[in-house]
Parts: C-alpha cells; sequence; structure tokens
C-alpha cells in the first residue's frame, strides 16, 4: 500500500512537471556551467604554460596551441553568455574586437615602455584592451614582436594577462555557483531574475541569438559589409593567429549545444528539420573553407563561398529568432548587437 502511494505521488509530480522547466534545467547543468567551468579549466592552461615557456621548461609550439584552446573555450562561451560575465566590462576584458585603429598593438607596446615589468596589479588595473587574449595573441603571433627573440620584454606581460583571465573566469564562475546564483536562477522559479521558465528561456535564447548575429559580424566585417564591399582582412577576429575560422567553429558548436535541448519543445517538425539543416549548412561550409579568413576575403575566387556562407547565417538566425520565437510564445525582442 506505501508503495502504491508513493508511486502515486511521483506520478502526480511527473504530470506536473513543466518541460521547459526541464529544459532550462538541462541548458544550466549540461551547457551552460559546463561551458564556463571549461573556459576557467583552459585559463589555468593558459597560466601555467605561459610560464613554463617563460621558464624555458616548454616550446613556443606548445603555448601558441595551448592558446588556441584557451581562444576556442572563449570562442564556446560566447553565445551562452547568460548572467554574471555579460555584465560589467567582464566580457571587453577578454575579447577587444573590432579593433579598428590597431589599439590593440599600441596599448600594450604603450604600457611595456611605461612599465617594462609590469606587475600583476598593473595589469590587472590596465585598459580592458590589454587584459584579454586579443592582446595575448598580439604578443604571441604578431611578425613585430619576434616573441621568441624578446622573452625578456614579453613574459611579464603574457603571464599577468593570463592570471588576469583566470583571475576573471573563476570570479564568473564562484557567481555562477553561490546560493542564489546564475544556476540557481535557471531551475527554480519565481527567482529576483526570471518570474517563469519562459522568461529564463528567451534569455538564454536572446543570448544565443546575439551570438549567432555575432557570428554573422565577424564574417561580415573583413568581408567588407559595412565598408562598400572593400574587404578589410586585418578586422578578421583572431586575424594574427589565423584561426579566425575555428573561433567561428567554436562558437556555432556554442549556439548549436542550446538548440540541441530547446528542440524537444518544438512540435513542428517543418521548424525542427529547417533549423537542423541550418547549422549543418553553416558549419559544413565553415569547415570547408581552403584557408584562414583573413586571406579569402582578399582572394575574388572566395567571394562566392563567403557570401553562401554568410546567407546561411542570416538564415539560422532568422529561422531561430522569428519561426522558433513565434513558435515557442516566447518574446525574443531585441539582440545586444541591434543598433551597431
Amino acid at each position: 500500500m506505501r508503495f502504491a502511494i508513493v508511486l502515486v505521488s511521483v506520478l502526480a509530480l511527473s504530470a506536473c512537471s513543466n518541460p521547459r522547466e526541464e529544459v532550462t534545467t538541462r541548458l544550466a547543468n549540461q551547457v551552460l556551467l559546463p561551458a564556463h567551468e571549461q573556459w576557467l579549466a583552459s585559463n589555468i592552461a593558459l597560466v601555467k604554460s605561459s610560464r613554463a615557456w617563460c621558464a624555458g621548461e616548454q616550446e613556443l609550439a606548445d603555448l601558441k596551441q595551448t592558446f588556441h584552446a584557451t581562444q576556442a573555450a572563449w570562442s564556446h562561451l560566447q553565445p551562452l553568455m547568460v548572467g554574471p560575465l555579460s555584465e560589467g566590462n567582464r566580457s571587453w576584458q577578454v575579447q577587444f574586437w573590432p579593433d579598428k585603429r590597431n589599439m590593440v598593438a599600441r596599448q600594450t607596446e604603450a604600457l611595456l615602455e611605461q612599465s617594462p615589468e609590469p606587475t600583476q596589479q598593473q595589469v590587472d588595473e590596465a585598459s580592458v584592451v590589454v587584459q584579454g587574449l586579443t592582446a595575448f595573441e598580439y604578443v604571441l603571433f604578431d611578425e613585430n614582436t619576434d616573441v621568441a627573440a624578446n622573452q625578456d620584454r614579453y613574459c611579464p606581460l603574457l603571464i599577468g594577462i593570463a592570471r588576469h583571465q583566470q583571475a576573471l573566469s573563476q570570479e564568473v564562475l564562484d557567481l555562477w555557483q553561490q546560493s542564489g546564483g546564475m544556476l540557481d536562477q535557471l531551475i527554480s522559479f519565481p527567482n529576483d531574475r526570471y518570474a517563469s521558465a519562459d522568461e529564463a528561456l528567451g534569455g538564454i535564447l536572446r543570448v544565443q541569438i546575439t551570438g549567432v548575429d555575432t557570428l554573422k559580424k565577424k564574417l561580415g566585417t573583413p568581408m567588407g559589409r559595412l565598408n562598400s564591399g572593400v574587404p578589410q582582412p586585418y578586422q578578421a577576429e583572431a586575424w594574427r593567429s589565423r584561426h579566425s575560422t575555428e573561433n567561428l567553429l567554436a562558437s556555432l558548436g556554442g549556439a548549436q549545444a542550446v538548440w540541441e535541448r530547446v528542440r524537444s519543445l518544438v512540435g513542428d517538425a517543418k521548424l525542427v528539420s529547417q533549423i537542423d539543416a541550418a547549422y549543418k549548412s553553416v558549419s559544413d561550409k565553415l569547415e570547408a573553407l581552403p584557408a584562414p579568413l583573413m586571406e579569402i576575403v582578399q582572394d575574388p575566387a572566395g567571394k562566392a563561398s563567403l557570401q553562401a556562407l554568410y546567407q546561411d547565417l542570416d538564415t539560422l538566425e532568422n529561422l531561430q529568432q522569428v519561426d522558433l520565437a513565434q513558435h515557442l510564445g516566447i518574446q525574443i525582442g531585441f539582440n545586444a548587437n541591434d543598433g551597431d
């Protein structure tokens, strides 16, 4: 009899469960939190690798590979920046893009002229332009730095940037996991941030759609879409390390991870098929690019493939921002890039 009562209670609770709360819980535990944890882990690895190379215990190629992994973890996280990372100027401390006036190079060298061996406090109090991965990339890959021959000049800054990134990612993760923090706010409603699971789901989708729109900007800007069609190769993200395409793929993966959890809420099989196909088409076209993005945009032969890729990204964004939002009955509204 007792077993029957328990079974009835479980069935009653299951019947009352909210599918959207289940999805936001899965998103929080399976996508958003792990992405923040991986971001922290990549920064911890970057600190260790920077110290090892500067101590002569590691090859420069190994440090560059660790940097690529850190860049990828950050790129994956960008369509998932719900909560603390999107607040204040935290994301600018990680990446300064677009850099239309070559401020990264100028401010990095200015800091080193003023402080040849900058302390951690000086890095932490410096401009966001020199605190993040964009400045780290400049030091590591720019043809004018010759970092291998100038370790004494650049190592204190490399280690300082890596430690700043580790501290920042640890701070954000702590905010996520504290009592009443972002993790709690995505699994228990109502709360100080969201009145319901619908609001939380709308917030996640808004950030994810902004991430897809940012992919369009990171492709369209070097293509010259904002400059009368004149290519701007040095406005490609990560042009110095020639890893623009890899970063775009990592960001696409973050956006797709959200869609894969939201898909269960969509009752329209045609819409599901369209969004699945859009993700696959964008991924296939990115993987098929024959050279680094900054090189392709300068080659007239690559124009058609880049235009097709941009159009696929636009289709993906519209399918989610318009069709998916309408189907779910969720108000997406503007994204953070509107008005740029």
